[in-house]
């Protein structure tokens, strides 16, 4: 049997709450729109705008390409002057495909454009990613473990201390190949 990950706390849904009522005015769409461009139910988006549900990854990462902004303005928090992340602490939102959890570690700040996550993931399953917003890059640098990952057909097995950079505007995927596994991913945006 696998062990599978699980996230150590939900994002506060009123952070996602905000931000998706803010992004869906500044685009001037409405529900209706946003739930058809995402591929989403109309009824799952009104429930995140009202705070409630527990949305995956894949359903805010197809907001957010809906939308044409990163994955992080959906799910950052406020922040202070001071920002600590206690290991197992932070904002982390699993995958419904894979042992797979992702901690925000830090947005992209006004006038930059990169998103800091820290991965944990298990074997046995596989996190299939769709395009980003295009000009998106990646990189990613393995902590634990060993990871398989990059753009389909050029996936590339990694160990300790291994650097990966790659186009993530297009079809990529991250699997797990030792328990325990984990990594830092850099989203660059453009």
């Amino acid at each position: 049997m696998t062990d599978r990950v699980t996230a150590p706390g939900k994002l506060p849904m009123e952070w996602i709450a905000a931000s998706l009522k803010r992004e869906r005015a500044r685009a001037g769409l409405s529900l209706s729109e946003l739930a058809k461009r995402a591929g989403i139910a109309k009824s799952t988006l009104s429930q995140l705008e009202a705070a409630s549900g527990n949305p995956s990854v894949e359903t805010i990462w197809a907001l957010g390409v809906a939308l044409g902004v990163p994955f992080t303005v959906l799910v950052e928090p406020p922040t202070p002057s001071v920002q600590v992340i206690r290991a197992g602490q932070g904002p982390a939102v699993a995958s419904e495909q894979a042992s797979f959890v992702g901690t925000l570690l830090s947005a992209s700040p006004p006038g930059a454009r990169r998103d800091i996550y820290q991965i944990r993931a298990e074997p046995d399953s596989v996190r299939a990613a769709e395009p980003h917003n295009p000009g998106t890059v990646e990189h990613l640098i393995v902590a634990t473990g060993r990871v398989k990952a990059g753009p389909a057909g050029e996936e590339v097995e990694l160990g300790p201390g291994d650097y990966m950079t790659y186009r993530g505007d297009v079809a990529h995927s991250y699997e797990a190949l030792a328990p325990n596994t984990t990594f830092v991913l850099v989203m660059q945006h453009t």
